[in-house]
């Protein structure tokens, strides 16, 4: 699966993001401009030694996302979406597509694709969840969905 961030704002929220992705074999793409330096010590610190890892893919623009991978299928989240994330039934070359960590996915975007929008579950109190918790939660439902495949699970008997 592909994991995409719009415009990322807080470099630890992508580290954190980077590092899932070498846990899980996702394969990352970061949408320019991005609110820190990939140089920075927090972006790193937060992805711990894993970097070596991720495949990080850079893109100047959403658009040249959507015309460089046309075939696939993108799942934008959004609080706004009209559906929850477990009601799709994802495959292993998915995008699942996050906005910025201030203010989500752009409308018009959101208003294009609003057949594909999803959302994670909670109280109307709460404006949002943090981004890497978000991804993980997205992550890991379509892992579940997957059986895990690919993925080494350790026993019990381990501990």
């Amino acid at each position: 699966m592909h994991i995409v961030l719009v415009e990322p704002e807080i470099p630890g929220n992508t580290g954190n993001i980077a590092r899932l992705c070498a846990a899980t074999g996702f394969v990352l793409h970061l949408v320019r401009p991005l609110g820190f330096s990939t140089d920075d010590k927090y972006l790193k610190r937060a992805g711990l030694d894993y970097w070596h890892l991720v495949t990080v893919v850079y893109h100047d623009s959403f658009d040249e996302v959507l015309k460089k991978y046309s075939g696939h299928h993108f799942y934008y989240f959004s609080t706004k979406a009209p559906r929850s994330y477990t009601e799709v039934s994802y495959t292993q070359n998915d995008f699942i597509v996050f906005g910025k960590e201030t203010k989500g996915l752009p409308e018009e975007l959101l208003k294009e694709h609003w057949e594909s929008c999803v959302r994670i579950p909670m109280i109307s109190d709460a404006r949002s969840l943090n981004l890497s918790n978000s991804v993980a939660i997205a992550s890991y439902e379509a892992l579940r969905q997957f059986g895990f495949d690919g993925l080494k699970e350790i026993g019990r008997d381990h501990l």
